[in-house]
C-alpha cells in the first residue's frame, strides 16, 4: 500500500524548502498548504473509497503527531493540509530526510573545495554558489556522491596531455573504471556551457579522453617519414591512417602540393579529390595529438596555403576558429561562403533557434556577411551535400 503519510509530508516539505521562508527572504509569514484533490485527483471520487479512507487515516496520524493541521468538511472530506513549522525537525526525522540546509552546506563545501582547480570550474562553482544563495536548485546536482565525482572529473579533465581511454581516466580519477560513465553527460554539459569548445559532442575527444584509440587520416600530395620508413602517398588512390601512438615517431611530413586542407566530416574526406593538396580529416574536433600533427606539418611546410573545409553553420565556424586558436595556424575557410550557399540552396536546412543564437554571437567576426545571409534566408548547409 502507498505510504500516504510520506507522500503528504514530502510534498509539504518540498514546498517549504522552495519558499522565501526557507531562504530567509520572506517579508510576511507564510503557510504551506496542499489541496488534497490536487495531490490525489481521485480523492473525492465516490468509486475510490479505499483511497479516500487511506488518505484520511494518514492525515489523522500526521495531525496526531503535530506535523500537520487540516480543514475538513462535514462529510469528512479533507480540503487541505498545512505543515506545522514548529515540528519541522521532527518531520525531517520521521521522513529520514536530510534538511535542505544541511545538504546545501555540504554542496557549498564541495564547490569551495574544487572551485580553484581551473577556470571552467571556477565559473561553474561561483554560479552555483550564487544559486544556493537565491534558493535556486544547483544545476546537475542529484546526490552528494555523484556530484563530487562530477567536480573531481572537471578538476582533472583539463590536465590530460596525451590520449587516455575513458575507463582508464575513470579509474585514475574516481577509483572505479565505470564511475565516469555515470556522470559523463553532466561533465560534458558543464564543460561545453562554461568552456570554449566548438561542439558538445566532441568535448571529451578534444581533451584527449577517448573511447577507442585515435587515428590521424590523411591523403593527397605528400610524403611522410616514420622512424626509418619513408612513404610517398601522393601516388595512392586512397588514404592512410596513423594511430596516435605512432605520431611521436614521425620525423618528417612533406607536402608536395600547394595547399593543406582540413576536412570536418568523414564522408566528404572520403569523396574529396584534389591534384594539388594534402588532405587531413579533422573529425569535427582536434585533440592534442591531432593539433601536434598539424603544428609539425606547418613547421615543416610553412609556405603552403592552409584551408579548413567545414559545414556552413555555427558549428563549422566555431571549429575553424578553434582550430586556429589551438594550432596557431591561420586556416582560411574553404567553400564556406555565400556563393556556396546559393549554389546548393536546394540542399539547405532551416536554422534552429539554437543555431540563430550561436550565429548571432559570431556577427562581429569575419563571417559577418555569410552569417547575415544565413539568418536572413533561414539556411545552413552540411558539407556532405557538396560536390
Amino acid at each position: 500500500m502507498k505510504n500516504y503519510e510520506n507522500v503528504l509530508l514530502n510534498k509539504l516539505v518540498d514546498k517549504y524548502e522552495k519558499s522565501k521562508s526557507f531562504s530567509g527572504n520572506n517579508l510576511v509569514k507564510q503557510s504551506f498548504t496542499l489541496k488534497i484533490t490536487e495531490l490525489f485527483p481521485k480523492y473525492s471520487d465516490d468509486a475510490e473509497y479505499e483511497l479516500f479512507r487511506d488518505v484520511n487515516e494518514a492525515i489523522d496520524k500526521l495531525a496526531e503527531r503535530g506535523f500537520v493541521s487540516y480543514k475538513k468538511q462535514k462529510n469528512a472530506v479533507v480540503t487541505s493540509v498545512s505543515l506545522e513549522l514548529q515540528s519541522l525537525n521532527a518531520v525531517y526525522l520521521f521522513l529520514k530526510r536530510t534538511p535542505k540546509k544541511d545538504v546545501n552546506e555540504k554542496i557549498r563545501g564541495l564547490l569551495q573545495k574544487y572551485r580553484n582547480s581551473n577556470e571552467i570550474l571556477k565559473k561553474y562553482c561561483d554560479t552555483q554558489l550564487q544559486r544556493i544563495t537565491e534558493n535556486k536548485p544547483v544545476k546537475f546536482f542529484e546526490d552528494l556522491t555523484s556530484f563530487e565525482n562530477i567536480l573531481k572529473s572537471l578538476a582533472e579533465v583539463l590536465n590530460i596531455q596525451t590520449e587516455i581511454f575513458q575507463r582508464d581516466f575513470s579509474a585514475r580519477v574516481l577509483g572505479d573504471s565505470k564511475a565516469f560513465e555515470k556522470v559523463k553527460s553532466k561533465v560534458v554539459a558543464i564543460l561545453y556551457e562554461y568552456g570554449d569548445f566548438p561542439n558538445s559532442e566532441t568535448v571529451l575527444e578534444d581533451l584527449n579522453i577517448i573511447r577507442n584509440p585515435g587515428h590521424v587520416y590523411f591523403k593527397g600530395n605528400g610524403e611522410i617519414t616514420i622512424g626509418e620508413q619513408h612513404i610517398d602517398f601522393s601516388g595512392l588512390d586512397g588514404d592512410l591512417a596513423i594511430s596516435s601512438s605512432l605520431l611521436s615517431a614521425i620525423k618528417e611530413i612533406k607536402v608536395t602540393g600547394d595547399a593543406v586542407i582540413t576536412i570536418e566530416n568523414l564522408t566528404t574526406f572520403n569523396s574529396f579529390k584534389s591534384d594539388n593538396a594534402f588532405i587531413l580529416y579533422l573529425g569535427g574536433y582536434h585533440n592534442t595529438d591531432r593539433r601536434n600533427f598539424i603544428k609539425k606539418l606547418y613547421e615543416q611546410n610553412p609556405t603552403k596555403c592552409y584551408y579548413h573545409y567545414g559545414d556552413i553553420d555555427a558549428g563549422g565556424f566555431y571549429i575553424l576558429l578553434h582550430l586556429r586558436k589551438k594550432t596557431g595556424v591561420n586556416f582560411l575557410p574553404y567553400h564556406m561562403d555565400i556563393e556556396t550557399l546559393k549554389k546548393y540552396c536546394f540542399c539547405a536546412k532551416n536554422l534552429t533557434e539554437n543555431d540563430r543564437k550561436r550565429l548571432e554571437k559570431l556577427m562581429d567576426s569575419e563571417f559577418h556577411d555569410v552569417i547575415t545571409y544565413m539568418i536572413e534566408n533561414n539556411c545552413k548547409l552540411e558539407q556532405e551535400v557538396l560536390d
